[in-house]
């Protein structure tokens, strides 16, 4: 190839290459109202936006994988959490964890009411958005990764590669594939190690626990046994609310309640089963 011949080459190639991106920028801004549900921006989502952008959110947080890696990532965290456990945390971080243990605190805003139902409503549209699964592996409130600091239960500890061939049989496997794989998914908000408490508590031991409570005097509720109390934990959370201030308020808990539908009967039945190996 001469110089002639490679200038034409570079040229072409330039040119090439320039039609390719315009093209594909051209793709993009068509398909952004499509991929950002564009329809779904009501005034409470733009008044959100105006509330991140004015309080600095994304010095700590992220949105998309973009922000500061401060803080957890919030692309997702409206159906990892819910909206009334946002609302009481951004009304009262301070309840939520101690920043002697946890070492990051998040600073009280003092919100109004407004404001937060804006927000929410602004990170309730975020996590609509078709971001192709990012960002992949998430940071969680406790700064565990989605499946990071769970144990394995101690039926599947105790498992082994005959036992693999029935797992598809087993409730105990198959409850533990629900625990994983639900929408939103446990692991987002429970822990199976102790004394790891995220924005739910701990399952580490749920089964003893459920056992003491039942036998207790003070008990009110309609479960008589262990299955049925954790089956309803799962259907009905406000029916058996967890202390701590950061589980629930007035009476609600944070915990989303819409496992009674998203989830068959008897997906329900193999989750309980799984927990109640956590003794």
């Amino acid at each position: 190839m001469n110089k002639r011949q490679a200038r034409y080459f570079a040229i072409g190639s330039t040119l090439l290459a320039t039609l390719v991106f315009l093209g594909l920028t051209i793709d993009s801004h068509r398909q952004f109202p499509k991929l950002t549900n564009a329809q779904n921006i009501t005034p409470a989502v733009t008044l959100g936006k105006d509330v991140w952008h004015k309080n600095n959110c994304i010095n700590c947080h992220t949105l998309f994988g973009e922000g500061a890696y401060y803080a957890p990532d919030l692309t997702k965290i409206a159906q990892q959490r819910g909206a009334p456990y946002l609302r009481a945390f951004l009304k009262d971080p301070s309840k939520f964890y101690d920043e002697q243990r946890h070492r990051r605190l998040m600073p009280q805003q003092n919100l109004s009411d407004a404001d937060i139902d804006g927000l929410i409503a602004f990170l309730d549209w975020v996590s609509q958005v078709d971001n192709q699964d990012w960002p992949p592996r998430p940071i969680m409130v406790t700064g565990l990764g989605a499946t990071g600091g769970n144990a394995a239960s101690p039926a599947a500890a105790a498992g082994s590669a005959a036992a693999a061939t029935v797992s598809d049989k087993d409730p105990v496997a198959l409850g533990e594939r629900v625990f994983r794989s639900a929408a939103p998914a446990c692991t987002a908000c429970h822990s199976l190690t102790p004394g790891a408490d995220m924005a739910g508590p701990s399952l580490a031991g749920i089964a003893t626990r459920t056992q003491e409570t039942l036998a207790s005097p003070d008990y009110k509720g309609s479960a008589t046994d262990l299955a049925t109390y954790i089956r309803e934990s799962i259907t009905h959370p406000s029916a058996h609310l967890a202390e701590g201030a950061m589980y629930s308020a007035d009476g609600v808990s944070f915990m989303p309640n819409t496992y009674a539908k998203d989830l068959t009967s008897e997906q329900v039945a193999h989750l309980a089963a799984y927990l109640a190996t956590f003794k």
